[in-house]
């Protein structure tokens, strides 16, 4: 619901008397499957949710790596209770056993949900949330701050402002809108936003609708990951059609080995494909430069010079994709009092179970709500988001961490804190090829298999 109760939103400047917090919505930020699923879980709850999702409709993120298939299946994507509603409409299972793509996730499951009659009315498409505080007090006020709503403020695409306000909120915003920069240091590379526009993050779709920026030009790829991974196959497979297309693989770290895995994982589509990018790579279909470590980025004769600042090499190219890895946009929430690891950008109580510098292949005890919520309390991060920098995760842990919060805010603690995740024992991820992760997990080469957490390289996409 809107401040005051008005379907518009409140007028610029109008004063909102702040209603009893139960008497108002939960409000959902993002509406990507975690999100979708977290309306559903407190409506389960008997509670109302507000969802509002920055794009013109479900899976906004999920479209933009659309031609990227998933690791796992579908039985493996979906959240039961949400499915459940869908059948209950008539709606037909995909193939279980098929991996879908992005773009399939939302137009065969997101969209039906989202259209559902007793989900659509609580979503807000074209809702770009710009802050989120407790209403009538900032960052510091500690007087009855726990007994006023939180106030959301959004934008839509004509920079309309609104306001909301919620008796809690669970942001479910992901880590996609938040692509590393491609400098080593974590910072843009000197000159990285004066090129910006020659430089591509993530997973661009080289054989599809960017085909023609990519064909015939010397691209260089920078990363370590299943994104590369993804995005130097493809870009081997246009080169075949478009004579001149030529190659670089750019890694920060002299071992990449890993990252082609064995043909013996348990995921057998995430096995093929380190097994076909190490047949690439040992056919000569790039050159290889690692490590390299980038620092700047320059123009030289109408081509990109990129530039390691300790080693002098450089690399030059007419176009660069930095598949650098994902991080969380906490810009918004600078009014809330948010305690988490000083590494991972994730909640303090997780940092230690899923540190990508610890951890492999291990488990990730089950979370819920007591290790999400925050001290800001009825605030939670859900989701990719959860896992700040942290490349692994998947949608199953996803699902589980939102009926765990559901029945936290609807006061049911023995609910939230029983464990009710059901996990494939072999272990399943799903996850786009943006990860930095090592490719090895999962393999029995690791003496181990991946069970609750990592199987989780990445739930959201490849």
């Amino acid at each position: 619901m809107s401040c005051c109760g008005s379907k518009a939103g409140a007028a610029p400047g109008a004063s909102c008397p702040a209603p009893a917090p139960k008497t108002l919505p939960v409000a959902v930020i993002g509406a990507g499957p975690v999100g979708l699923a977290a309306a559903v879980e407190l409506l389960g709850q008997g509670l109302t949710p507000l969802v509002l999702e920055a794009g013109p409709g479900p899976g906004t993120h999920l479209l933009d790596w659309g031609h990227v298939q998933f690791f796992s299946p579908w039985r493996y994507s979906l959240h039961r209770p949400s499915v459940a509603l869908l059948r209950d409409a008539g709606w037909r299972l995909p193939d279980p056993e098929a991996f879908p793509t992005g773009a399939e996730l939302v137009r065969d499951y997101l969209a039906p949900l989202a259209a559902l009659p007793l989900l659509a009315p609580h979503l807000r498409f074209g809702q770009r949330v710009t802050a989120v505080a407790r209403a009538g007090n900032g960052k510091l006020r500690d007087a009855g701050r726990e007994a006023q709503p939180f106030e959301i403020r959004t934008q839509d695409a004509d920079g309309r402002e609104r306001r909301f306000l919620a008796r809690a909120v669970i942001d479910a915003t992901g880590t996609w809108s938040r692509p590393n920069p491609a400098g080593a240091s974590g910072l843009p590379a000197l000159g990285e936003a004066r090129h910006g526009g020659r430089i591509r993050y993530a997973m661009p779709d080289v054989l599809g609708r960017e085909r023609a920026r990519y064909a015939g030009r010397r691209v260089a790829v920078l990363g370590g990951g299943h994104s590369a991974a993804g995005t130097l196959i493809d870009l081997a497979n246009l080169a075949e059609a478009a004579p001149g297309t030529e190659i670089v693989w750019v890694l920060r770290r002299r071992d990449f080995s890993t990252v082609f895995g064995s043909a013996q994982d348990q995921l057998s589509a995430r096995g093929a494909l380190g097994q076909r990018l190490k047949r690439l790579s040992e056919t000569g279909h790039f050159q290889i430069v690692a490590p390299f470590q980038l620092d700047s980025i320059e123009d030289q004769g109408g081509r990109l010079l990129l530039r390691d600042g300790a080693s002098l090499q450089t690399v030059a190219c007419d176009e660069l994709v930095a598949a650098t890895g994902f991080r969380p946009d906490l810009s918004f929430l600078g009014e809330l009092r948010l305690d988490l690891d000083p590494a991972l950008d994730c909640p303090r109580a997780l940092g230690p179970l899923i540190d990508p510098n610890v951890h492999s292949c291990g488990t990730v005890r089950p979370h819920g709500a007591r290790e999400l919520q925050q001290p800001e309390a009825g605030f939670f991060l859900a989701g990719m988001k959860s896992y700040g920098r942290a490349p692994t995760f998947l949608l199953m842990t996803g699902y589980e961490q939102v009926r765990s919060i559901a029945a936290w805010i609807a006061g049911d603690r023995a609910a939230a804190e029983r464990v009710e995740l059901d996990l494939p024992e072999t272990g399943v991820c799903s996850g786009p090829a943006e990860v930095e992760a090592a490719a090895a997990c999962c393999a029995p080469a690791a003496g181990k298999t991946c069970t609750a957490v990592q199987e989780e390289i990445v739930a959201a996409v490849k």
